[in-house]
């Protein structure tokens, strides 16, 4: 059994990092978002669809230490929410503040390669979401890590056009 263990192949030089920090086919899957590339970073989408529509979010850097994002949830064909904003690292965790809306910020996790905003958001936010829709309790899994996917994402406005609201 000993013998087996070796196999003539040479460890794996990855400084702990459980992957082989620079195989040409790791270093280009964390070029393309396939894997995550830095986990200090929201950069990239995260999305996914359900019964009634879909759920939406694009960051993209906005300087040292700050993101941009625009993100969407649908509630049917003729209710949704859209709103942008900026992230900004908050120890574990990421505070969103969403533009146009004084007050209105959260405090999010992303676990498991999933993004979770928090069960309720300050009444500031109310205004975000028309009618009784709201972003309080948003699950949104990880799509990707890259700013490029992320600044290709396509989501309609409120008038229903289509845009990229990450992109340049």
């Amino acid at each position: 059994m000993a013998l087996l263990a070796g196999c003539g192949r040479p460890a794996a030089d990855d400084g702990g990092s459980g992957g082989e920090a620079n195989n040409p086919l790791e270093v280009t899957a964390r070029e393309r978002g396939v894997v995550r590339a830095d986990t200090a970073s929201p950069v990239g989408v995260f999305e996914r669809t359900h019964d009634l529509g879909r759920d939406a979010m694009c960051v993209v850097p906005d300087g040292e230490g700050k993101w941009r994002f625009a993100v969407t949830a649908a509630y049917g064909p003729s209710l949704s929410c859209t709103a942008t904003g900026t992230i900004v690292r908050e120890g574990e965790s990421w505070r969103m503040r969403f533009a146009g809306a004084e007050g209105c910020e959260a405090i999010v996790h992303e676990e498991e390669d999933e993004l979770r905003l928090p069960g309720s958001l300050p009444s500031q936010c109310d205004r975000l979401c028309p009618q009784r829709a709201s972003l309080s309790g948003l699950r949104l899994p990880r799509a990707s890590w890259s700013a490029a996917d992320a600044g290709g994402l396509r989501m309609s406005d409120r008038q229903g056009n289509m845009q990229r609201p990450c992109g340049g």
